[in-house]
């Protein structure tokens, strides 16, 4: 038994142990270890958004894989989390189309309605941000992704009114908040 079990323990949910059998019956009986990233995001989200030196080793040990082995996928990725973060995790994309776009400016607006500095769950818990290379949607920049959802052709104003919707639990419509319609030009 590793020092991580004893101080956290991890083991799947009955719902999760469901989920992380049927990735693994999209491979064969002998590529059971291909089901790795499905079964770390399960995980992750099992454990509030992060992955605990714990829940890595239970992956390994539930894929029979070296712990190393998750642990390089683990590090390489960035959609896999190694410290905790807050319930709605806000990742402001800030290459270059969306820094040409204002990007600044939604990173502004989460210093002042999360943290002053990134990577830091804010006091309640509620909250945490990063900056991030692209999100993958540049002609609708500047853009965010908070949690499964992403929120683009964002300013200052419109991130400061989507971060207080999710304080006040109103429901936001995710894509465009100018109204745009997929990608067609302004």
């Amino acid at each position: 038994m590793s020092i991580s079990e004893i101080a956290d323990p991890f083991e799947f949910t009955e719902e999760n142990q469901m989920l992380a059998l049927e990735s693994i019956k999209k491979y064969p009986d002998s590529r059971k270890q291909s089901a790795v990233m499905p079964i770390l995001d399960i995980a992750q989200r099992q454990n509030d958004g992060w992955l605990s030196q714990s829940a890595i080793e239970y992956v390994a040990d539930y894929l029979d894989m070296p712990y190393i082995r998750v642990w390089e996928i683990v590090t390489f990725y960035s959609m896999y989390y190694t410290k905790p973060v807050g319930k709605n995790f806000v990742q402001v994309c800030t290459t270059t189309p969306c820094w040409l776009r204002g990007s600044d400016n939604i990173v502004k607006a989460c210093k002042e309605m999360i943290s002053p500095e990134q990577n830091i769950v804010s006091k309640s818990g509620f909250f945490s941000w990063m900056k991030v290379e692209c999100l993958g949607a540049c002609v609708n920049a500047p853009l965010v992704q908070i949690n499964d959802y992403f929120y683009e052709d964002l300013n200052y104003e419109s991130t400061r009114n989507i971060l207080q919707s999710l304080i006040d639990g109103k429901k936001i419509r995710s894509g465009s908040q100018t109204g745009r319609k997929g990608s067609k030009p302004e």
